[in-house]
């Protein structure tokens, strides 16, 4: 995991389980499974998140999309085609009028599928993210935004 500061342990996986269902309950999306199409193996996950740090983001409140997936998928666009459907499904769905989405600046892959999803990234919003030390590589991200409007024309065009 390059870009997260380590594995979560057993406890902090069903910690996180249960944040996930919760926000399902709340919002009506989270960060779902993404399985591969034909065998149902476990790829990673993928969806809609309403952020809840501690401290606040700059662009809070927002909803992000996210995605981990495990690195035998990487560069095969799973990770766009999962993403698309999630922002089809906030932006027609969910009638939301911007989506964000959060990386560690280094993290040229994800920044990449970003890109390929027609998000946008103002290097003046780049921000220190909450809770992690000032001096660690992992501090430094990016924020991209895609609206509605954006989305919704490459969508038809």
């Amino acid at each position: 995991m390059e870009f997260f500061p380590s594995l979560h342990s057993p406890e902090e996986a069903r910690r996180y389980l249960e944040i996930s269902i919760q926000q399902q309950e709340k919002h009506g999306f989270c960060f779902p499974v993404v399985e591969d199409k034909e065998t149902g193996a476990f790829l990673g996950f993928c969806g809609l998140n309403v952020p809840g740090y501690s401290d606040p983001l700059p662009c809070g409140p927002c909803v992000e999309i996210g995605w981990r997936l495990i690195p035998e998928v990487w560069g095969k666009g799973i990770a766009v085609e999962a993403a698309r459907f999630w922002l089809g499904f906030g932006f027609e769905t969910l009638q939301l009028d911007e989506i964000v989405a959060i990386v560690v600046v280094q993290n040229h892959k994800s920044r990449r599928v970003m890109e390929k999803l027609g998000m946008k990234h103002d290097p003046a919003e780049d921000f220190d993210f909450p809770n992690v030390p000032v001096d660690d590589p992992l501090c430094r991200h990016a924020l991209y935004r895609i609206s509605a409007e954006q989305f919704l024309t490459q969508a038809n065009g």
